[in-house]
């Protein structure tokens, strides 16, 4: 399930290439008609391909150049910490045990909600995913032009 989120690291599989400057790694889902025509690891078994009609559950394609690994875990580990402390867990045990005996309960949000949990009001943003220079920056104005495409 963390696919997507290692996806053009250095340790992860794929080719580098360059597109209009950015130095980039193919891509592709386990669930991508690519992974299941290859039929390696786990994805045949995983998309019931047993019955030869192929689905696509996933995609190919490329992201940008991540680096080492090695840089982007840390990165992880204190997200999950984080995560832990603002429900008041300690641990990962602590966490299931809450979640088991009912201390910890999950809620519904709704799409206004989770827009209004989310950065809105400002005309730009930069989201940053680590100190490196490694960067998404969107503007208001694009964001509404595509929600009025669609």
């Amino acid at each position: 399930m963390m696919g997507g989120l290692l996806a053009g690291t250095s340790e992860t599989p794929g080719e580098y290439f360059f597109h209009e400057g950015l130095r980039l790694k193919k891509y592709r889902g386990m669930g991508s008609l690519d992974a299941m025509e290859q039929k390696s690891g786990s994805g045949p078994e995983r998309y019931l391909m047993s019955v030869g009609i192929k689905v696509a559950q996933g995609v190919s394609g490329s992201v940008v150049d991540k680096g080492s690994i090695h840089k982007f875990v840390p990165y992880l580990i204190n997200g999950i910490r984080y995560g832990l402390q603002d429900v008041g867990a300690q641990s990962i045990e602590k966490f299931q045990a809450y979640a088991l005996d009912g201390t910890l309960r999950f809620e519904r949000r709704s799409p206004a909600a989770q827009y209004e949990g989310g950065v809105h009001g400002l005309h730009s943003y930069e989201k940053r995913w680590t100190n490196s220079s490694m960067t998404h920056a969107a503007t208001t104005s694009e964001k509404k032009r595509k929600e009025y495409e669609h």
